[in-house]
């Protein structure tokens, strides 16, 4: 069996990382149809655009639930990501600066195919909310689609290219936005939060409520993500 390149691993990593974390929680809560908020959504990207390793959050549910049902008094079910925040934070800092054997040889995550029919799919996503201000992303788009199978063999530079286009749909998005539509976005975040608020830090408050707006403008927009996760 070969070793792992840097390539494939940061492939494995990455485009596993919300599939794993959503599975995880729903087995750990003990419901498979449990469905994720847009907030546990937002939480896991924070998780992953800081670095946090996979690991680390799959331990921090685990430690987060044990102390949950080690509680004589439970109140109520966890319905959150948010509940298992500082645990993550406490194992991924326990983590830093400890490498993590490689495993086996790793299989690509999706196939050209897969990759080309997403791209498609955006592209006409884009194309169809009719924004004047997202030619040029539509434009740069079609040339990833053009040039897709290049592409594919330099996933993470393709996840650069698609997250930077995302940036500029969110900028041009958020200009459009009301202000009656952001003060219901925000009223909607501060209700999801409320009981989370002291389990969390300022930092990790901020960058959630950035992540969280930021889904939330593309929604109303009519806009796409972008990511290669988004793919699946």
């Amino acid at each position: 069996m070969s070793a792992e390149t840097p390539n494939e691993q940061w492939q494995f990593n990455y485009f596993n990382y919300f599939t794993e974390i959503e599975q995880h929680f729903q087995k750990v809560r003990g419901t498979s149809l449990f469905l994720l908020s847009p907030l546990d959504w937002a939480l896991i990207e924070t998780w992953k655009d800081a670095g946090v390793p996979l690991e680390a959050v799959l331990r921090g549910i685990d430690l987060a639930f044990e102390k949950w049902h080690s509680q004589k008094k439970r109140a109520r079910l966890v319905n959150s990501l948010a509940y298992c925040a500082q645990a993550v934070i406490d194992e991924a800092e326990k983590m830093a600066g400890v490498e993590t054997p490689s495993g086996g040889e790793v299989q690509a995550p999706f196939s050209l195919d897969e990759v080309r029919a997403h791209l498609e799919r955006i592209v006409e996503d884009v194309r169809a909310a009719r924004i004047a201000e997202l030619l040029g992303v539509v434009e740069a788009l079609e040339e990833l689609l053009r040039d897709s199978e290049q592409h594919y063999r330099k996933l993470e530079g393709l996840e650069q290219r698609l997250s930077g286009l995302e940036d500029k749909m969110i900028a041009v998005a958020r200009v459009r936005q009301t202000e009656q539509e952001l003060m219901d976005v925000r009223a909607d975040l501060d209700e999801q939060l409320r009981p989370y608020r002291g389990k969390m830090t300022a930092p990790q408050l901020a960058m959630l409520e950035k992540q969280y707006l930021d889904r939330a403008v593309l929604e109303r927009a009519g806009l796409p993500r972008l990511s290669l996760f988004y793919l699946r």
